[in-house]
C-alpha cells in the first residue's frame, strides 16, 4: 500500500491542502501521495532558513561533518528502500539506482570531510611599500539561505549534490524538488531531521512552478542552485536578484573516437553513455565522430552492443534501458527521429516506441548540424554517428554546438588529447571515456547554454560562501 510523503518545512513534516499523486514512469502505479507547497509553506520554509542560519552559520566544522556522516549513514540503511522508490518513480533501472544511492552515500560522507578542510590564508601585504607592518587574514564564511531546484533524473544525488555542501559550509537550504520525483527528496528530509542538523535548516518543499520562481527572486535567500533545462535556468537568473546564481543545465555532448583508439572499449562505454537511464542524462553521449579510417568497424561493433541492451521495467535487475519520464516526452524524442529521417538522416536501428513511454535505442547517420537531434539536447535514447577525416575539424565539430558540459576523447595520442583539452569549448574533457563519466568530488558545469558555476563538493563550497579578509596592523 503505497504510503504518505508529508513535506517537510522548518523541522516539521506537514500536510497541505494540495495533493500530488506520485506514479511509476514505466506502468502508470501509484508509488506513493505527496503534497504541494502554497504560499503559506514557502513563507515559512523561507523564514525559517533565516531563523536557521542564526546557528547553522555558527556550528563548528567538527559538528557539520557529524551531521553530515549520520546523514552519509542513514541513507546507507535504508539503501534499498529507497532504491524502490526511486526506480519506480524515476523509471531509472534499478541497477543505476543501486549505483545513485551509493554516490549519494558517497557524497555526503566526501562532504563531512570537506567540512572539515575550509581553510583560510594569512598574506603577508609587505609585497607594496604601502603594507609594511600590516597582515591578512582570509577566511571562508558561509553565504547564508540556499534555495535549490532539482530535476527529476538524479532525484537522491543531485539533491546531494546541493544539500550536502550548503551543510558543510553552514548554510540552510531549501529544496524545490522535480514533481515528477518528488519522494526520494522527502525520504532524505527523514534523514536528515535525525541528523542533528538545527530545526529551520533543511526544508524540502515541492511546489508549483511558479511558486518556485517566487522563491528564486525572493531576497531572503542569498543564493540560487538549479539543476534542470537551459530554457528554465537563464529565465531564473535574470529574476534572481542580487543574489548568487549557480546553473547546472543540459547538453548535446559529443564524443571524438580517433584511428588509434581501442573500437572494443570505445564502442561499449559509448553504449552505455549514450544509452543508459534512456539517455535521460546532461552528460548523455549524443553526438559521436568517428575517424572515418575506422568508421565502418566501429559502427559494426557499436551497433552490435546497442542491439543487445534490454529494453523494459526498470525493477528488473537485467533491464538497461527503462522507460522516458513520461509519454509526452517519448512522442518528442520519437518526432525528432522521424524529422530527421524524412530529412535524409539514415535510421541504423531503433526509432520505434515500445509499451507506454519506452523506446528502443535509436542510432542515426548522415545526420546535418541543423537537425534537432544533434543541435538540441534531446534527452532521449538516441545517439548520432559522424564521420570525419582531420582532428581539428573534429574538434571544430563536437564545439559547433551551443552546449559545453563535457565532451569525451578515445586517443592513444597525448597530444590530441592535451590539444582537445585546450581547445574544446566545455567544462570537462574525458580522455579514454565517455563525456557522461563523472565522480561526485570533480569539479562539474559546463560553458555556454549548459550552466553557470561549478558543482562537486569542494567547489560547491567555494560557490556557497564568501570570503572575508580582516588586515592587521603589526607591532614594529
Amino acid at each position: 500500500m503505497p504510503r504518505d510523503y508529508l513535506i517537510f518545512v522548518g523541522g516539521k513534516f506537514v500536510k497541505t491542502s494540495i495533493s500530488h499523486e506520485v506514479k511509476a514512469a514505466y506502468d502508470g502505479r501509484l508509488v506513493g501521495a505527496a503534497y504541494l507547497a502554497t504560499v503559506k509553506e514557502m513563507e515559512e520554509a523561507a523564514n525559517a532558513a533565516v531563523s536557521a542560519f542564526r546557528k547553522t552559520g555558527r556550528m563548528p566544522p567538527y559538528e557539520r561533518s557529524d551531521v553530515l556522516e549520520k546523514i552519509s549513514a542513514g541513507i546507507e540503511n535504508r539503501m534499498e528502500e529507497i532504491v524502490g522508490i526511486l526506480s519506480a518513480e524515476a523509471g531509472k533501472p534499478v541497477k543505476a539506482a543501486r549505483q545513485e544511492l551509493q554516490r549519494s552515500v558517497f557524497t555526503f560522507r566526501y562532504a563531512a570531510e570537506e567540512a572539515r578542510r575550509i581553510t583560510g590564508e594569512i598574506i603577508p601585504l609587505d609585497a607594496h611599500v604601502s603594507g609594511k607592518g600590516h597582515a591578512c587574514f582570509v577566511k571562508r564564511f558561509p553565504i547564508g539561505p540556499v534555495f535549490g531546484i532539482t530535476p527529476f533524473n538524479f532525484p537522491m544525488n543531485l539533491v546531494a549534490h546541493k544539500v550536502a555542501p550548503a551543510i558543510a559550509a553552514g548554510n540552510p537550504i531549501v529544496i524545490k524538488p522535480a514533481s515528477k520525483t518528488p519522494l526520494t527528496a522527502l525520504i532524505l528530509a527523514e534523514i536528515v531531521a535525525e541528523s542533528g542538523w538545527p530545526e529551520g535548516g533543511f526544508s524540502v518543499v515541492p511546489a508549483p512552478p511558479e511558486l518556485a520562481e517566487k522563491a528564486a527572486a525572493d531576497d531572503r535567500y542569498n543564493m540560487l542552485t538549479f539543476t534542470g533545462s537551459p530554457k528554465t535556468g537563464w529565465r531564473l537568473k535574470k529574476i534572481a536578484g542580487k543574489k548568487r546564481v549557480t546553473l547546472e543545465l543540459g547538453g548535446n555532448a559529443g564524443v571524438i573516437v580517433d584511428d588509434s583508439a581501442d573500437l572494443e572499449d570505445a564502442a561499449a562505454r559509448i553504449a552505455a553513455g549514450g544509452f543508459g537511464y534512456a539517455g535521460q542524462t546532461c552528460i548523455s553521449v549524443q553526438r559521436i565522430f568517428v575517424h572515418e579510417k575506422v568508421y565502418d568497424r566501429f559502427r559494426k561493433k557499436f551497433l552490435g552492443m546497442v542491439k543487445v541492451l534490454k529494453i523494459g521495467d526498470p525493477l528488473d535487475e537485467s533491464t538497461d534501458v527503462g522507460p522516458l519520464i513520461t509519454e509526452v516526452e517519448a512522442n518528442r524524442v520519437r518526432d525528432w527521429v522521424d524529422e530527421a529521417v524524412n530529412s535524409g538522416a539514415k535510421l541504423l536501428c531503433g526509432g520505434s516506441m515500445e509499451k507506454g513511454s519506452l523506446m528502443e535505442p535509436t542510432v542515426l547517420e548522415n545526420c546535418s548540424p541543423e537537425m534537432k537531434v544533434n543541435c538540441h539536447e534531446i534527452f532521449g535514447p538516441v545517439v548520432t554517428l559522424t564521420p570525419f577525416n582531420d582532428m581539428e575539424k573534429a574538434i571544430e565539430m563536437v564545439n559547433d554546438s551551443e552546449y559545453g558540459l563535457q565532451a569525451g576523447i578515445f586517443t592513444r595520442d597525448l597530444n590530441f588529447a592535451f590539444m582537445a583539452w585546450e581547445r574544446l569549448s566545455v567544462g570537462g574533457v574525458n580522455v579514454g571515456n565517455v563525456p557522461t563519466f563523472r565522480v561526485d568530488h570533480m569539479p562539474y558545469g559546463g560553458v555556454k547554454l549548459s550552466g553557470l558555476g561549478r558543482e562537486g563538493i569542494k567547489y560547491a563550497i567555494e560557490e556557497m560562501t564568501e570570503l572575508k579578509n580582516m588586515v592587521i596592523k603589526l607591532p614594529l
